[in-house]
């Protein structure tokens, strides 16, 4: 490749990979697996080191992609939470044995899966947690403290622990909960997880420690970054060291003193990962001796004593036997592959969602085809294209109708889905139940998809007004539902009467309004009767509104099923309390604040709340639009972006003396 080229394609693959490094570490949202990405990594570095003249001292190869977000507290680390280089062969992990070698020719391995998580930080000072973060960007993470006192096997005091002891670990979601999560989401019609990982990442840097609580996550311990008290002189001793702590280290970790037998490790370990409870996308190869490691030292993104080796997704071919088309909670109309039973990632596998028509005519896909079938993320099935037509083969057809319930279908303008028109429709009606009694909505406890697929089946409820109709007879009498668990659940019905406007709303399911959306508009219209009389124009208004919205919001609730629905919940008690309206006129009125850092006196709710009642408003981030910021301790990186806007700044004190 001559110098221009090479020029031209580093740049590229800078904007790439920071481009990706964002999503992927900062928005937990990829867009290409892993395995893409190492390779425009590791082309970023081959290019990097054949044209030096061209590399940056910014470049992703030399640091790690993520950064400390706005929402937490930023945490400064003692011990920099370094990457690891990664192999990809068994001549490269030969390299770097053969560069440890040179310098220590007796270093000792420890070879360790490499766990598919969220690295972080827990501090314990005399055996108490005190503080844990993410990694970030290696130096400076996020205060996620409280998110990972929700985290169940994460020990919270040790017993017989030295003076000071900080421990590196990753956050992760096990296989179960991630299909458990997925399919919550699906049934609610919600944008999926695509891998446990960004599920476990997206849980942890949630504001609202109640949610990652919900999220069911784990933790594997898998390093001493400081320790106070205790000396330790070995990778394998402080394994063995935490284990006996208390803290959840990994499930097998081995010593091994030549690279023929780590790389043989390396494969048992590969073997291993479709069985495993958790994801894995690799194992870990780490010089054991400190001693050694001191003296191998680090570059500026890698320690040199250590290497990941990564394992590369499994894809495999098999026949595509029909394409079943299934309905939603909205009447989508969803394609899925049905086709020969294959072993991906240790389970077979007979189903992949096709997502729409337009995604099956690209893929040019075709009953009867060869089909290449992976998992995303080890998890969930995915065709990723033809890799043989059938001969004869047809264009697969979307149905003009309903399969559920024979009804028209529709797909509108800027759309990639088919809709079923029929709102009566059977398929929708089960999943539309299972999101009105969901946790976010009308938080119904005990009455869970098997139970209404039951109550559906058996004629007792067709819409959610049913649900406020049923008795304890009615229930007691089914199959494995006792006295105690039906009068629980009638009372867990009657408690439901009494939720926030805004969350019936969001339980009525209406078409791109979610949680938020439901919040907003609440809040502006008060009460259910002014909503139903609002125009689109007068919707539209709310600030975080947009025209679809809108429309959608006012068509919704001007069908007169809509307010049949309403006026039958309210006859059997459901209360629809009016919100409290914000006070106009206020010192804050059309103000808009942000707090962040710690208050002296004040916590951060009860600020909102007194900034609310003054007719002001609070937002997460700091933008141009911000006119205060309520700054208090460790305000972090929101006080210093207000600096830079010129942004007005008030401590407490100023804060209460404006309320006065």
């Amino acid at each position: 490749m001559d110098r221009l080229t090479a020029e031209k394609r580093i740049e590229e693959l800078v904007k790439i990979i920071n481009y990706h490094n964002d999503l992927y570490y900062n928005s937990d949202s990829p867009e290409i697996e892993d395995f893409e990405y190492d390779r425009l990594l590791r082309e970023l570095e081959n290019l990097e080191a054949e044209f030096p003249e061209f590399a940056k001292p910014d470049s992703p190869t030399n640091r790690v992609g993520g950064s400390a977000g706005e929402k937490f507290s930023p945490v400064t680390h003692a011990v920099p939470m370094e990457s690891l280089h990664d192999s990809f062969s068994h001549e490269e992990l030969r390299q770097f044995d053969k560069r440890v070698k040179e310098v220590a020719p007796d270093a000792k391995y420890v070879v360790e899966p490499k766990f598919d998580g969220l690295s972080v930080s827990c501090e314990y000072r005399n055996g108490v947690f005190v503080r844990g973060s993410t990694r970030g960007d290696g130096v400076t993470g996020e205060d996620v403290t409280s998110n990972l006192l929700t985290i169940k096997n994460l020990p919270k005091r040790i017993e017989n622990a030295p003076e000071f002891l900080e421990v590196r670990g990753e956050v992760y979601m096990s296989t179960e909960s991630f299909q458990r999560l997925v399919q919550q989401q699906e049934e609610n019609e919600e944008k999926t997880f695509k891998n446990p990982r960004n599920a476990a990442a997206g849980s942890l840097r949630q504001k609202d420690s109640r949610i990652t609580a919900q999220r069911d996550l784990s933790i594997f311990i898998f390093n001493i970054q400081q320790i106070e008290g205790k000396i330790i002189s070995s990778h394998k001793e402080s394994l063995d060291y935490l284990k006996s702590l208390g803290f959840p280290v990994a499930d097998f970790y081995k010593q091994f003193s030549d690279i023929e037998s780590v790389i043989e490790e390396i494969e048992r370990i590969g073997e291993l990962r479709g069985s495993l409870p958790y994801g894995i996308d690799g194992a870990v190869v780490k010089v054991d001796s400190y001693a050694v490691r001191e003296l191998l030292g680090s570059t500026a993104k890698f320690p040199k004593w250590a290497e990941a080796y990564k394992y590369p997704p499994e894809e495999k071919a098999t026949k595509l036997l029909e394409i079943e088309v299934n309905v939603g909670r909205t009447g989508v109309l969803t394609p899925v592959a049905i086709f020969e039973p294959v072993s991906l990632a240790g389970t077979t596998v007979s189903r992949a969602v096709l997502h729409n028509e337009d995604f099956i005519k690209e893929k040019n896909i075709r009953v009867g085809d060869l089909i290449i079938v992976r998992k995303a993320g080890e998890i969930i099935p995915e065709v990723l294209g033809v890799k043989e037509h059938a001969d004869g083969g047809e264009d697969f057809v979307f149905p003009t109708k309903c399969p559920s319930c024979g009804s028209e279908i529709t797909r509108e303008e800027g759309e990639a889905a088919y809709r079923c028109t029929n709102t009566g429709c059977p398929a929708q009606l089960i999943r539309h139940l299972i999101h009105f009694v969901s946790r976010d909505a009308m938080d119904i406890e005990g009455l869970g998809p098997s139970l209404l697929h039951r109550l559906a089946d058996d004629k007792i409820i067709s819409s959610p007004v049913d649900i406020y109709k049923l008795k304890a007879e009615d229930l007691s009498s089914m199959e494995r539902m006792g006295e105690k668990s039906a009068s629980n659940l009638i009372a867990a019905i009657e408690k439901s009467k009494s939720r926030e406007l805004y969350r019936l709303v969001y339980a009525l399911g209406i078409r791109h309004i979610g949680q938020k959306a439901a919040k907003l508009l609440c809040e502006k219209f008060l009460s259910i009767e002014n909503i139903i009389k609002a125009t689109a124009e007068e919707i539209g208004e709310i600030d975080g509104y947009g025209e679809i919205m809108a429309k959608s919001a006012q068509e919704y609730f001007s069908l007169p099923e809509t307010v049949k629905l309403l006026d039958d919940l309210k006859a059997l008690g459901v209360e629809m309390k009016p919100l409290e309206k914000k006070s106009e006129g206020g010192v804050f009125q059309g103000k808009t604040f942000v707090l962040t850092g710690t208050l002296p006196t004040l916590k951060r709710a009860e600020a909102s709340k007194m900034i609310e009642a003054q007719g002001g408003k609070t937002s997460s981030s700091v933008s141009k639009k911000t006119d205060y910021v309520l700054a208090g301790e460790e305000a972090g990186s929101k006080l210093v972006k207000a600096q830079s806007l010129g942004i007005t700044i008030l401590t407490e004190e100023e804060f209460l003396n404006m309320m006065n």
